[in-house]
């Protein structure tokens, strides 16, 4: 099965009609293979934090769109410069 380019479709529409046609064939020519997940390379720990430090980090997590994990440790690589 040609794999597509970019090129070759005017619209979704077209797209849609090809994929429907010629999805079957790539899954049938497509080979099984093992795949090895890399153990988990990040140790947790915890940290105390009063309440309005809390409620500080939280509002500042939601203004970026982000949980308050993943702020503060984003804060952290940037102090060490991991970032």
């Amino acid at each position: 099965m040609a794999v597509p380019n970019k090129s070759i479709f005017k619209n979704r529409e077209k797209e849609a009609e090809f994929w429907e046609k010629n999805y079957k064939k790539g899954w049938k020519e497509g080979k099984s293979m093992k795949v090895k997940f890399a153990k988990n390379l990040s140790t947790a720990i915890n940290i105390r934090l009063d309440p309005v430090a809390l409620d500080i980090v939280r509002d500042e997590a939601q203004k970026k769109g982000l949980g308050p994990t993943q702020l503060i440790r984003m804060w952290v690589m940037e102090k060490i410069n991991f970032l």
